[in-house]
């Protein structure tokens, strides 16, 4: 039986939140880089800015991963019942 869908709810919603962030940041960049004057200009933004910009974009789809990995040790690792209706004396 599969439990912790709340954590797997909000697995995706981060996940799903995260590929709108990479792609209006991936955006942004290269808006950035099209607005600057100049090639060191432009170089500084494509060389720190987006490395920068991407690694803060994907952090909810790192977050979103290891809430979906929690929620599979969790199902993993439940304790249910070792008895049975028909293992019971009573």
């Amino acid at each position: 039986m599969r439990q912790y869908k709340i954590l797997r709810t909000w697995s995706v919603v981060l996940t799903v939140l995260g590929a709108l962030s990479l792609v209006s940041a991936t955006i942004g960049v290269v808006w950035w880089a099209a607005l600057v004057h100049g090639l060191w200009e432009t170089a500084a933004v494509v060389a720190i800015g987006a490395p920068v910009a991407l690694l803060l974009a994907s952090c909810s789809v790192a977050v979103g991963q290891a809430l979906r990995a929690l929620a599979d040790i969790g199902d993993d690792m439940a304790f249910e019942t070792l008895t049975t209706a028909a293992s019971s004396p009573y």
